[in-house]
């Protein structure tokens, strides 16, 4: 008699719980969609068909300016409504937007430019989105430190993508002054105003390392700048015009101290190289030779980039 009681008991339990889990599904999948959507950096043929779409489709497009946005939108016949959403009102907008979501209505997300959330507002309505478990899907497309990055001819294999530098020289220093020994790349935004006395620091901080400064992406006069920072700086001088745009200025790695490398391993990783991929032969390499992985594949590319100069 107790056995069957207790399995009567145990089928009312799971009954409950399956009950509760059907409604807690139902409930789920009422929530709409976040959906993060890039927006061309310059040449608006560069949105996709994708963005294009879900842009017509979603209930409202939370755009970081609205008049900034309406210009696009009008361009490709968007009417969909728009409310704004940045760095002064995120934590309101998101409360609000959230419980739309919740309410069923799908939203879009834009920044000015570029991909959101990229030096753009969106963190906290992304994170209190997952944190609901309202579905977020995010939308490939332009991003203008990678679009910099894939055309600047620096080490694409491993980068540090900074965002704005600190306005205040001393904390601008502190930051520059970690890239003396980072072994990749270092790309940052920086704003026209700034962008003068910003190469100056670096040419003050990290002496005549490798610069290259991309402004005006995907736009009719899209420039890249490579040298030296004394290089860049003859540049943005030069006219009064080059220092207008939004620019990504981008710093190539330290260089490695081949003398910490001895001339055994040198040899090994040359062999390596001839029959498998660099960064392997790196990793090899490191662990036989108890060394820096970074600093032997940064040694690698640079003897291939003096073996080709020859």
């Amino acid at each position: 008699m107790k056995i069957y009681v207790c399995r009567r008991k145990l089928a009312q339990w799971r009954g409950t719980l399956s009950l509760l889990f059907v409604i807690f599904i139902v409930y789920m999948t009422n929530f709409a969609t976040l959906y993060i959507v890039p927006t061309p950096i310059g040449n608006l043929d560069d949105i996709s068909a994708r963005a294009i779409e879900v842009l017509k489709q979603v209930n409202w497009i939370a755009a970081e300016d609205t008049r900034h946005s309406s210009r696009l939108l009008q361009h490709f016949s968007i009417s969909t409504r728009t409310l704004s959403l940045h760095d002064h009102n995120e934590d309101k907008r998101t409360a609000m937007l959230v419980q739309r979501l919740k309410d069923g209505e799908s939203v879009a997300l834009i920044s000015d430019a570029g991909t959101p959330l990229i030096s753009d507002p969106g963190f906290v309505f992304v994170r209190r989105c997952r944190e609901e478990g309202i579905p977020v899907i995010a939308l490939p497309g332009p991003c203008a430190a990678i679009t910099a990055l894939s055309a600047s001819g620096l080490p694409t294999d491993r980068f540090i993508f900074e965002g704005f530098l600190p306005v205040k020289t001393q904390a601008k220093d502190n930051q520059l002054a970690e890239l003396k020994a980072r072994t990749c790349t270092s790309v940052f935004y920086e704003a026209p105003r700034r962008i003068l006395a910003t190469v100056k620091d670096i040419a003050r901080v990290l002496g005549d390392r490798h610069i290259v400064v991309a402004k005006e992406l995907s736009k009719t006069f899209e420039t890249y700048v490579s040298g030296t920072p004394g290089d860049v700086i003859d540049y943005l001088e030069a006219d009064a015009a080059h220092q207008k745009g939004e620019f990504v200025v981008m710093v190539s790695p330290a260089q490695v101290n081949l003398s910490e490398i001895s001339a055994e391993a040198m040899s090994l990783l040359t062999t390596l190289c001839d029959h498998m991929p660099l960064k392997k032969a790196a990793a090899v390499v490191a662990e036989h030779y108890d060394l820096k992985k970074n600093a032997l594949y940064q040694a690698g590319l640079d003897a291939k980039g003096a073996k080709d100069a020859d």
